[in-house]
């Protein structure tokens, strides 16, 4: 389907009479003040399909200036002091009504091509009219903010629309959604699920790649072909085409050992990483060890310390290998009395009791349900093949179930970082050049901008920050989606370009939000506590106009329903059935509660 022209899409002009809201009294340098003769009346109208407020907070606006069209907001509408006692209990709408408004400028408007830009050009003059914008036309600045026109049809994403009129549907070419990175912000209940679900599905119509990193389950009635489920560790709910996979050691580094075992104090901390060293230096010379371990107690140091020097590059890589489930024992191996001679003496009591704890973490740690996926040993595909299998696939959506991964010992946070940095090495290696792929994190609060372990050894789980400032470059792009922007690092909100914003109640959530985009300044937040469920603001680098639309419903639905009390909790006959109930405003005793039928 070809894209329409300008005078195809409005063929009688952008600038309707029906449409007249009224004309400039005031202009500041943010701001037009306007007399608004419609917002007397009781309601607002009906154009084209579509209902117009014709002078409603909220409603885009168009200035018919002296050189050029100018898109605003109304972003106020009041009353002069000497009217205000006119709007009584029993007021039903007057034509006469002398109301003002208060619109803020967005940006302006070519006359030849409408193409909009953000700033003004030239600022109108008293007595300027002013129109409602026709929702086609806030449903095309998608497009009409693009410089350049691609010569076929473009790749677009239907996600929502202005109104509930078919002719306002919202549609985003996926470089301007992804291509500098996204976001998807909400308060629970404010739709981010859904929205994540839609972006899913209209994505999957194309050739496109997706990663989504699914922390509760809620995507797994996500159905088709194009679809690959798999997930780590034992899910309450999976999805039953879902494959088992593993995440072996082999895919963690040193870092990550250590923000597993929590090392703490001057003895644990040198202990556990020369005892890394030397399981390594088991893999490269096996014949120094003993049943894997290297034995130091009474022991000559020349054919350790020549094996060291010959291998030290590997030994000291972190990611170099090493067999994990040998660490407790070569940790006690290396607490041995050394004085600096040719030959280590007997066993150093003292540092193993300082060692304890860690002891007990590890081997705890290599037990644990929560890292059952990483340390036991079984014939299920690695995670990694299926990463692959994604890459050299024509199009398809990997999800990968983190719901399986227990909480204890940070495991969730440790695997899901180990998942980032696989990608983000991918990617340097040029894997996605060719195959742009985008990697989506559900409850992203949960794995960006953590530090686990104490002060002297805190491992910092930056795998997804990397991604999110250097992954465009190689073909691999993120969408974080969170209900909580303030535990988010500003440092990686300020690198989505485009952010969907639904509504936000918490005002340090707002503030975040307002830093991390240059683009939106207080007066577009204020919208953002009072957007309604599934309604989102999209704002960005290449969205420098805020657009707010509602979004479509997806067909698959998302599993984040709360707890169903009425189903579970109700007694008596009626178990599991929510009675009808009628409105009974007259009754004198309950004033507008409501009564069993």
């Amino acid at each position: 389907m070809r894209t329409l022209s300008i005078d195809e899409e409005f063929p009688q002009g952008l600038l309707r009479p029906e449409l007249f809201l009224g004309v400039a009294s005031s202009i500041t340098a943010r701001t037009v003040g306007v007399n608004l003769s419609e917002a007397g009346s009781p309601s607002g109208s009906h154009f084209s399909g579509g209902r117009y407020g014709r002078g409603e907070v909220g409603e885009f606006v168009l200035i018919e200036g002296q050189q050029s069209l100018l898109l605003g907001r109304i972003a106020e509408v009041h009353l002069r002091d000497t009217e205000r006692r006119s709007i009584k209990p029993d007021f039903a709408g007057s034509s006469d009504l002398d109301a003002l408004g208060q619109i803020q400028l967005l940006g302006c408007v070519a006359m030849d091509d409408l193409k909009v830009t953000a700033g003004v050009d030239a600022y109108p003059r008293l007595g300027d009219r002013i129109y409602a914008a026709p929702h086609r036309f806030i449903a095309l600045l998608p497009r009409l903010m693009e410089r350049d026109e691609a010569d076929h049809e473009p790749v677009t994403l239907n996600l929502g629309a202005v109104d509930v009129a078919h002719e306002s549907t919202v549609s985003i070419k996926p470089e301007r959604l992804f291509g500098r990175h996204c976001a998807i912000l909400g308060a629970t209940g404010g739709g981010k699920s859904w929205t994540t679900a839609r972006i899913i599905e209209e994505c999957i119509k194309h050739k496109a790649k997706l990663i989504l990193i699914d922390a509760t389950g809620e995507y797994r009635d996500f159905t088709g072909d194009e679809i690959l489920h798999c997930h780590l560790g034992e899910p309450p709910h999976k999805n039953t085409n879902s494959v088992a996979c593993l995440l072996p050691p082999t895919c963690f580094l040193e870092s990550d050992f250590i923000a597993m075992f929590e090392p703490s104090g001057k003895v644990q901390g040198p202990k556990l990483r020369a005892a890394i060293q030397s399981l390594r230096l088991v893999e490269l010379e096996p014949s120094l060890a003993d049943n894997g371990l290297i034995i130091k107690v009474n022991k000559d140091k020349t054919l350790f310390n020549e094996a060291m020097s010959r291998h030290a590059s590997k030994v000291n890589d972190p990611r170099g290998l090493f067999d994990v489930r040998y660490l407790p024992q070569q940790i006690v191996n290396e607490c041995v009395q050394d004085y600096g001679d040719a030959k280590w003496k007997g066993p150093n009591e003292a540092e193993v009791g300082y060692c304890a704890s860690m002891l007990t973490r590890i081997n705890g740690t290599l037990t644990s349900p929560a890292f059952k996926c990483v340390f036991s040993v079984s014939n299920e595909p690695a995670l990694i093949t299926k990463i692959d299998e994604l890459i050299n696939d024509t199009g398809k959506l990997l999800r990968i179930d983190l719901s399986g991964i227990a909480y204890e010992f940070n495991a969730r946070e440790i695997i899901a970082n180990v998942i980032g940095r696989q990608l983000l090495t991918k990617a340097r290696s040029g894997a996605f050049q060719q195959r742009p792929t985008v990697v989506m994190v559900d409850e992203a609060h949960n794995f960006l901008g953590r530090h686990i372990g104490s002060e002297d050894y805190a491992a910092r789980l930056d795998a997804f920050e990397l991604i999110a400032k250097e992954g465009r470059k190689y073909g691999l792009n993120i969408c974080l989606a969170s209900q909580r922007p303030r535990d988010i690092t500003e440092g990686v909100l300020s690198q989505m370009g485009t952010l969907i914003v639904h509504r936000l109640t918490n005002e340090r959530d707002r503030e975040v939000v307002e830093r991390a985009c240059g683009e939106i300044d207080r007066a577009a937040s204020a919208f953002l506590p009072n957007l309604r469920p599934g309604e989102a603001a999209i704002i960005g680098t290449d969205f420098p106009i805020p657009l707010t639309i509602q979004i479509h419903e997806p067909s698959t639905k998302p599993k984040s329903d709360g707890p169903q009390y009425q189903t579970y909790w109700a007694t008596g006959p009626g178990k599991g059935v929510v009675k009808r109930r009628r409105r009974i405003h007259e009754h004198p005793e309950y004033p507008g509660e409501s009564k069993e039928e």
